[in-house]
């Protein structure tokens, strides 16, 4: 088994561990009555986000560089044979998604390139399974599935008009006007897209593995280019060892890869440099300079590109020879990738989650520790009425009375404070809502299509990104009003009544702004250069501003997700201590009534009350070692799940 493999298994019993401990820790709070409804959608957004993490890897390469047959050696070799397609020429016409989806038989599903001429990308279109073309994929049959993958190299003659509406066609691109045959007709990929759902171990637990077509393709398909790339969590960019690094290699590099977290090089077919007429030292020589460089070229360390030869590295796995798999070096290639990649991985996850969990741990350390208040405080009040008499009780339950009628009418101030809470959430929404965007999206794609220069194309575009970073910043501050309006009645109630309540959980919209900073910077890189747009750039353009409203849309669509979320959440510490406050209240006053008609119920009370003490205590030490069990799986390391395999 492959380090790699390794680390990902053992990432996966990590996150497997994490949820283990989540799923405890929600079973302990439901018997323990500390739930609630802001609670119960925190649990299940937590657990969702362990469920449905994904962790991706991009292989981006011009053809014949051996792309398909690195996936086949670093993740396919138990199978015994090539799973994709590898062979000399373009194997891989379009972009394919490897991962497994249990809601889906084993298949292959395929987008048709007919959908280019569609105002939708990629994205929208997996929401339309009609559209698809699905082909069942045989996992019992290696030679099965290798005939299957071989759809996604189809391709078909048609029209250069055709070509040219899909943005498939440039004129000004001498390459592509010789592959114009007698006929007129142009060769292009029968898919647009493809996802291949496997039952992959590996993707089982989470894996994707993307596989991108030539180079020419990233700059086509926007989807590459905006989402599929940019969110992997690693690329690999392939070279060719006898090439080295290419014109168009350079300018996808700087355009669309760029040196970064998780971004390898790997300079593959090393094995064309077996010399046997050289010494080994000289061959090694040889690959060192050549890796040199390519280091150089791209502005690289050294240690960032990895000589290997997948297809030695697959026969070698294949036929278990140790010998050949070490001259491959392969090995070295899937070190690197798991040391950097699955760590860096589960920093990402880790973040994400500890944050929430604290604050869950947090509110119920503070609705336990109200609840022991509030018994403390009745044990003290009964215990001074040991020996006294009426008066004095009645005196008492007038007491608890002024304090109940103070604490009501702090809540009919709370009800003004919900009323503008309500309003300023509706305007949370305004702002941020689907229906103004699509309305954006709806006027670009109009002025667009009326603009015949390239100052009006970019004219509309920047409006519209402007208008959505407007909507975004309108959102963020209705929600920093809430943020405030919620501080003040948390102090208000902590002063005047003894809540422990801390502040309000924040939030805050800036991710989204930088993320639409991020599709705007792609954006420009594409187009932003030329002063004049020829008119297949202005077709592209136009495909890219469906990806681009696209991804936009995705990124609202998740702002509108969180905003609901952190609503219904806000509040609930504020509630959940308003209610048991008013339940204590009615205790005490319950108490003391029926001591007043029965003073020989006092000592049976007192007996109640120090039992739920006692029990609270037993509650707070369960709690603390369900966050000391929750903490010790959030951070324990991959190399101690390791040890302990």
């Amino acid at each position: 088994m492959s380090n790699l493999v390794q680390q990902f298994e053992q990432y996966s019993n990590w996150r497997n561990g994490v949820a283990a401990a989540l799923e405890r820790y929600r079973a302990w709070v439901v018997a323990s009555d500390l739930t609630d409804a802001a609670t119960d959608q925190r649990f299940a957004r937590l657990q969702a986000r362990l469920a449905d993490d994904k962790l991706s890897i991009a292989f981006v390469a011009e053809f014949s560089r051996g792309k398909s047959e690195l996936i086949n050696a670093i993740f396919f070799a138990d199978y015994g044979q090539r799973i994709l397609p590898s062979s000399a020429g373009r194997t891989t016409m379009c972009p394919t998604e490897l991962l497994y989806d249990e809601t889906f038989p084993p298949s292959i599903r395929l987008l048709p390139i007919e959908t280019r001429a569609q105002a939708q990308s990629t994205t929208d279109l997996k929401e339309h399974s009609h559209i698809w073309t699905v082909l069942p994929l045989d996992i019992s049959s290696p030679e099965g599935m290798l005939e299957a993958f071989k759809q996604v190299s189809l391709t078909k003659r048609v029209p250069v008009d055709e070509a040219r509406s899909y943005g498939l066609y440039d004129d000004e691109d001498p390459d592509v006007a010789q592959s114009v045959d007698a006929d007129g007709l142009v060769e292009i990929s029968q898919w647009r897209h493809a996802i291949v759902n496997f039952p992959h171990p590996l993707l089982k637990q989470g894996l994707v593995i993307i596989d991108t077509p030539g180079l020419n393709a990233i700059g086509t398909e926007p989807e590459l280019t905006l989402n599929l790339i940019p969110n992997a969590n690693a690329v690999l960019f392939i070279l060719a060892a006898d090439t080295g690094v290419t014109k168009s290699d350079i300018e996808v590099w700087r355009n669309h890869i760029g040196t970064g977290s998780g971004r390898m090089v790997v300079m593959n077919k090393i094995d064309s440099m077996w010399d046997e007429l050289r010494t080994p030292d000289e061959v090694e020589q040889q690959i060192a300079a050549q890796a040199a460089s390519v280091a150089q070229i791209l502005n690289l360390d050294a240690s960032q590109v990895f000589p290997v030869s997948a297809q030695k590295g697959l026969v070698a796995k294949v036929n278990h020879d140790p010998a050949l798999l070490a001259k491959s070096r392969l090995p070295s290639l899937e070190s690197a990738l798991s040391d950097e990649l699955i760590p860096s991985k589960q920093d990402i996850i880790r973040d994400q989650i500890a944050s929430d969990i604290d604050e869950l741990i947090t509110g119920k350390q503070a609705l336990l520790a109200a609840r022991g208040r509030n018994v403390v405080e009745q044990l003290l009040e009964l215990r001074s009425l040991r020996g006294k008499n009426k008066n004095i009780i009645e005196h008492m339950m007038k007491r608890v009375d002024i304090e109940k009628r103070d604490f009501d009418e702090s809540l009919v101030k709370l009800q003004g404070t919900r009323a503008v809470f309500t309003r300023l959430s509706t305007e949370v929404f305004t702002s941020l809502g689907m229906g103004i965007l699509k309305e954006e999206i709806r006027k670009t794609r109009d002025a667009m299509e009326s603009s015949k220069f390239s100052s009006g194309l970019r004219a509309a575009v920047k409006n519209f990104f402007d208008h959505v970073r407007g909507n975004l910043n309108e959102s963020s501050q209705k929600t920093e009003e809430i943020t405030s309006m919620m501080g003040v009645m948390y102090r208000k109630f902590s002063t005047e009544h003894g809540l422990a309540l801390s502040t309000p959980m924040p939030f805050s919209l800036d991710k989204y702004l930088k993320e639409i900073d991020l599709i705007e910077a792609v954006y420009h890189k594409q187009f932003g250069t030329a002063a004049i747009l020829t008119t297949p750039q202005v077709v592209l353009m136009s495909k890219f501003f469906d990806s681009i409203a696209s991804r936009v849309k995705q990124s609202f669509l998740q702002a509108n997700r969180d905003v609901e979320a952190w609503l219904k959440v806000v509040m609930a510490p504020l509630e959940a201590q308003i209610w048991e406050h008013r339940s204590q209240l009615k205790k005490r006053r319950q108490s003391i009534e029926r001591i007043h008609s029965a003073t020989d119920e006092l000592d049976d009370k007192l007996a109640l009350l120090e039992e739920m003490q006692a029990e609270i205590e037993q509650q707070k030490a369960a709690l603390a070692r369900l966050q000391a069990e929750l903490s010790g799986a959030i951070s324990s390391e991959l190399a101690v799940l390791k040890a302990a395999a």
